[in-house]
């Protein structure tokens, strides 16, 4: 695997991560109700997400998604409950001030951790996407697995500094809007959720 190939496919997945997706809205919510540092957590779910996700469509589970109805439906409807649910979370989720001094009404850190895992694993859109973009730069005549961890290596790099972008933007606004801006931020991230889940309801496999 080549340089310019990996430098494509980072240009091409920088601009699937860099637009607003579920693991980055939560990462801005985490750090615009908690700070910071309780969203490196949260990062730390969508990176094992990641690094699951390219596992599975290296042993060929997106093939697998896309040939069984049964098993795209068991996907795709837990992944609009979570996602629905998160989102609505965040509607209710209160100013950012507050919940950042009240250590009590914080969730757990690994509550974080699997709370981010879920949302990213919860989206089939997502695993049909990297079944059809991986195999594209991978060379079948050469060994897949150090070509396979080449690339999740790009995935994490990219997804790690778009979280941290959107979790530091999250944890500046409590400084910026205080808590009524960050209620705001919260709403418009928790409607974006909401609508992404809606999106996944109405996905078909011939999609």
């Amino acid at each position: 695997m080549t340089f310019a190939t990996l430098l494509a496919f980072a240009l091409i997945m920088s601009v699937g991560i860099l637009t607003p997706g579920p693991t980055v809205l939560l990462a801005l919510s985490n750090g615009s109700r908690f700070g910071l540092r309780y969203a490196l957590y949260g990062m730390l779910g969508a990176v094992l997400a990641d690094l699951l996700l390219v596992l599975l469509v290296g042993l060929g589970f997106g093939a697998l998604l896309a040939a069984s109805e049964t098993l795209f439906q068991i996907v795709k409807w837990l992944g609009v409950a979570f996602l629905a649910y998160v989102g609505l979370q965040m509607l209710r989720a209160k100013g950012g001030l507050a919940s950042v001094d009240d250590a009590a009404r914080r969730p757990s850190r690994w509550a974080a951790v699997a709370k981010s895992f879920s949302v990213a694993m919860g989206n089939p859109k997502y695993y049909f996407f990297m079944s059809a973009l991986l195999p594209q730069f991978v060379s079948p005549a050469e060994a897949q697995l150090p070509q396979y961890l080449a690339l999740a290596a790009v995935i994490v790099a990219i997804d790690v500094l778009a979280m941290s972008g959107y979790a530091l933007l999250g944890a500046k606004s409590l400084q910026l809007w205080r808590e009524n801006g960050v209620k705001w931020l919260n709403r418009i991230s928790g409607g974006a959720l909401l609508a992404l889940a809606g999106s996944i309801a109405l996905y078909r496999r011939s999609a």
